[in-house]
């Protein structure tokens, strides 16, 4: 079974292979690293900012954004999510 992130990010490392017109994820590719990074940025402190000062469903909407721009940029290194899942069950250690 697979998770919604697992789809979203399967659809992401397609449009890098196969770049559909129109696409924000391949503009993002072909803008390269540094405006990915600049995204990511600017979805932090919009996850920031809502934390602090706004409601749960804007809290969830920046989240929701910052871990699709993540996604976007392990895709464009090549990193798989499944990566990022073993380093977190490595850190994990239930008590």
């Amino acid at each position: 079974m697979s998770t919604i992130l697992e789809d979203l990010f399967n659809v992401i490392r397609d449009r890098k292979v196969n770049p559909k017109e129109g696409s924000y994820t391949c503009c993002l590719f072909a803008a390269g690293e540094n405006e990915i990074l600049k995204k990511i940025g600017e979805e932090v402190v919009e996850t920031i900012v809502a934390a602090k000062g706004e409601d749960d469903e804007r809290l969830v909407y920046e989240v929701a954004d910052l871990l699709y721009h993540t996604l976007v940029l392990l895709a464009y290194r090549d990193i798989e999510l499944a990566d990022v899942e073993d380093e977190l069950t490595r850190r994990f250690k239930p008590n």
